[in-house]
C-alpha cells in the first residue's frame, strides 16, 4: 500500500465529523461550513474531481486516490489520526460507503445517513446508521409509532404532488460528471459506483437537460389521452434501474424483470375494460428502452391497447383517478398511500408495514385490489413529519437554506431523531414553505 500522510490541524475539539461522497452540487459544503461554525471540526474526503470541486474550505479536503482495495485501511487510519466521532454521507450502499458504515459501528462512530426524502419532493431523509432498507424504520411497527407519537402536536401536512427543485437536480449531475470528465487525471484509480463511466453519464445529463420542453410536450399528450380515455387503470411506477433502493433492496436484478411480472399479472387477473399506466421516474435519462420494452411485453400478452407509458413529471393528476398503484419500493408510493389508494410493493421499503399495502398475488390485486388502512398510514407519516423528514432540498439555495436551519441541530443532538420523539425531546419542526 502507498505512504498516505494528511495535513496537520489544531487540536480536535470534542466532534469530528468527516464526510464521505454528497449529492450533487453545494450542500454538503454548506453543511460542514455550519457544522465549523457550531464549533465542531469537518474533514471531507474526495474520491474524484466531482467531489474535490464543490468542497470549498481547501485546507479540510483529503484526496483519496488510491484504489478502492485500499479503502478500508485509508478510512481507518483517518479514524484514528483525526479522532473522528461522526461521519456524513448520502447514501448507504454504494460500495465505499458501505465499508466505512461498517467500520464506524465498530469503532462507535456515529454514522449520519441523508437521502431523498421519504415524502419527497419538500422534504429530505436524515436518519443515524442507515437509510431504506437499512433504516430503523423497517424495525418499528405501526403501534411503536403510535406511542412515541403520544409526545407529539404535530399536526397533518398535505402531500406535495411536485417536485420542487429538478432542475437544480438535473443541473448539478451534469456539472458534477462534466468536471469528472474533465479532471480525470488526478483522481485516476477513481470508479464509479454506477455501471456507466463519467462520460456516459455527463452525455445522459446534458441530453437530459437539452429534451425536457421535448419530454414535457410528450408527457403532456400521453397524459391528457389517459385522463380523457374515460377507462379505469392501474398506475405502475418506475424507478430508475442502477438506483440503489432498486439495486440493493429488491428482488429484482433489472427493471425488465419486473416489467415482464407486471405485465403478465395484469394480462392474467385485471378485467379486460381496465388498462394499465407506467409513470417513468421524473430522472429517467433513456438509457434502457423502457417504453421498448413494454411495447414489446404487452404485445406478448395481448393487453397493447390497454398499457400506457408517461414520461417523468407530476404524479398527482394521474394518482387523481387511479384505482391502484404497484411499485418496486419507490417512495411516490407515499402519496398513493395518502390519498387511501391500494398499493402492492415488491422491495423492502420503510412504508411496507402490512397495515398499508396488499398481500394479495398480484393477479388477484388486479382483479380486486385491497384498500390500506388510512388512520395507520396517517400515524405513520406524522411520526415521519416529527422525526427523519426535514423540510427542504439538497439543489435549490432555498432549499438548502431551508434544510441547513434545522438539520444542523439535529446532527449535534445526543439522540436520533426516532429516540429523541420517544424520549419526549423532539427538535422543533418549522412549517413547511413551498420551495422553488
Amino acid at each position: 500500500m502507498s505512504t498516505m500522510t494528511f495535513d496537520s490541524f489544531p487540536p480536535a475539539p470534542q466532534r469530528r465529523f468527516l464526510f464521505l461522497q454528497g449529492p450533487h452540487g453545494p450542500f454538503f459544503h454548506h453543511l460542514g461550513r455550519m457544522l465549523r461554525a457550531a464549533g465542531a471540526e469537518v474533514w471531507r474526503v474526495a474520491f474524484n474531481a466531482g467531489d474535490d470541486a464543490f468542497w470549498f474550505h481547501r485546507r479540510s479536503l483529503i484526496p483519496f486516490r488510491e484504489t478502492a482495495e485500499e479503502w478500508p485501511a485509508f478510512f481507518s487510519m483517518l479514524l484514528h489520526d483525526k479522532g473522528i466521532t461522526d461521519i456524513v454521507l448520502y447514501g448507504d450502499t454504494r460500495a465505499i460507503h458501505a465499508r466505512a458504515v461498517e467500520i464506524a459501528r465498530d469503532r462507535g462512530v456515529t454514522v449520519h445517513v441523508f437521502e431523498e426524502g421519504y415524502l419527497r419532493p419538500y422534504w429530505v431523509t436524515y436518519e443515524r446508521g442507515g437509510a431504506n432498507g437499512h433504516s430503523r424504520l423497517m424495525r418499528l411497527s405501526v403501534p411503536d409509532m403510535r406511542r412515541a407519537l403520544d409526545q407529539s402536536e404535530l399536526e397533518q401536512l398535505p402531500a406535495p404532488a411536485r417536485w420542487g427543485d429538478m432542475r437544480h437536480h438535473v443541473f448539478y449531475g451534469a456539472l458534477y460528471h462534466g468536471v469528472l470528465l474533465m479532471r480525470t487525471g488526478r483522481y485516476a484509480n477513481f470508479r464509479p459506483h454506477r455501471t456507466l463511466t463519467a462520460s456516459q453519464e455527463f452525455r445522459l445529463y446534458l441530453r437530459r437537460l437539452m429534451l425536457m420542453p421535448f419530454h414535457w410536450m410528450d408527457r403532456i399528450v400521453a397524459t391528457g389521452r389517459i385522463r380523457g380515455g374515460g377507462f379505469p387503470y392501474h398506475l405502475a411506477l418506475l424507478q430508475l434501474e442502477h438506483d440503489a433502493s432498486f439495486q440493493q433492496h429488491s428482488p429484482f436484478s433489472s427493471m425488465t424483470e419486473f416489467l415482464a411480472l407486471l405485465i403478465e399479472g395484469f394480462a392474467s387477473g385485471a378485467p379486460k375494460h381496465h388498462h394499465l399506466v407506467f409513470k417513468a421516474h421524473p430522472l429517467e435519462d433513456g438509457r434502457k428502452p423502457l417504453r421498448t420494452e413494454i411495447r414489446r411485453l404487452a404485445r406478448e400478452h395481448g393487453v397493447s391497447g390497454r398499457v400506457h407509458y408517461v414520461r417523468g413529471g407530476k404524479l398527482a393528476g394521474l394518482l387523481d383517478h387511479a384505482r391502484s398503484a404497484v411499485t418496486v419500493n419507490s417512495t411516490a408510493a407515499q402519496q398513493v398511500l395518502w390519498r387511501g389508494l391500494p398499493l402492492k410493493v415488491f422491495g423492502k421499503a420503510v412504508y411496507a408495514k402490512s397495515e398499508f399495502v396488499s398481500d394479495q398475488p398480484l393477479p388477484a390485486f388486479f382483479a380486486r385490489p385491497a384498500r390500506p388502512d388510512a388512520r395507520a398510514y396517517r400515524d405513520f407519516r406524522t411520526f415521519l413529519l416529527e422525526t427523519s423528514q426535514i423540510a427542504g432540498g439538497f439543489y435549490s439555495a432555498a432549499a438548502r437554506r431551508q434544510l441547513l436551519r434545522q438539520v444542523v441541530d439535529m446532527m449535534l443532538a445526543a439522540d436520533d431523531p426516532y429516540d429523541a420523539l420517544a424520549s419526549g425531546n423532539a427538535h422543533p419542526r418549522q412549517h413547511l414553505q413551498i420551495v422553488r
